[in-house]
């Protein structure tokens, strides 16, 4: 199936097969692999690398299942601070952080946000390659609108694997055994979305 000239029609299809079948969808989350899988019984449907938590903040493993769904979700936690002329002062900050006059806390956006476990959810977000989140798994922006449109609350979310401390020679992480490509062929990465592209913007939300 062509991904990008028929983006709209991967989304149908998943649609489809989710109202017909009460949403037969799995989630699979593997950390080693820094990659996500949905699946459909014992066939895998779609493919995504992700950016986990990165240690000190790692994702935590199990069973667990999707709990709540936003399109626009922001973080309550962490952010930006920025002074009075919109310029960056802090880009990896908390929200108890001090904030200097004229300046102000900015929550992290996290566009299609499906959260499973505590406050952690899978979101579009920047892939630098490694893990590096506070315990939320990013993917790129249009696999993760096909994961918000294909899963529902209450969708089985299951997350394994030891979370690595380096990727070694692969910038998205190890290739996956399961015999499928992101999009189907075509590699996703940040070069295909540039605003996730840190020559364009700061990557700061996690």
């Amino acid at each position: 199936m062509r991904v990008f000239g028929g983006f709209s029609i991967l989304l149908l299809a998943l649609a489809s097969v989710s109202a017909q079948d009460g949403n037969p969808f799995r989630v699979e989350i593997d950390l080693q692999e820094q990659a996500v899988f949905l699946t459909r019984g014992r066939s895998l449907v779609l493919e995504s690398p992700i950016s986990s938590g990165r240690y000190g903040h790692l994702t935590q493993t199990g069973s667990f299942k999707v709990l709540e769904k936003e399109m626009n979700h922001y973080s309550s936690i962490y952010g930006k601070i920025v002074d009075a002329n919109g310029n960056t002062i802090v880009a990896d900050a908390d929200v108890d952080m001090k904030v200097p006059r004229g300046g102000k806390f900015m929550p992290a956006p996290m566009r299609y946000f499906m959260r499973f476990h505590e406050a952690d959810g899978m979101h579009a977000g920047y892939l630098p390659g490694y893990p590096a989140s506070h315990g939320c798994v990013r993917m790129p922006e249009q696999l993760a609108i096909a994961f918000f449109r294909a899963v529902d609350v209450g969708t089985p979310v299951t997350v394994f694997g030891r979370t690595p401390r380096t990727m070694g020679s692969y910038p998205y992480g190890p290739r996956s055994q399961r015999g499928m490509q992101p999009w189907f062929g075509r590699p996703a990465d940040p070069r295909f979305q540039p605003q996730y592209d840190p020559r364009y913007l700061d990557p700061w939300w996690r």
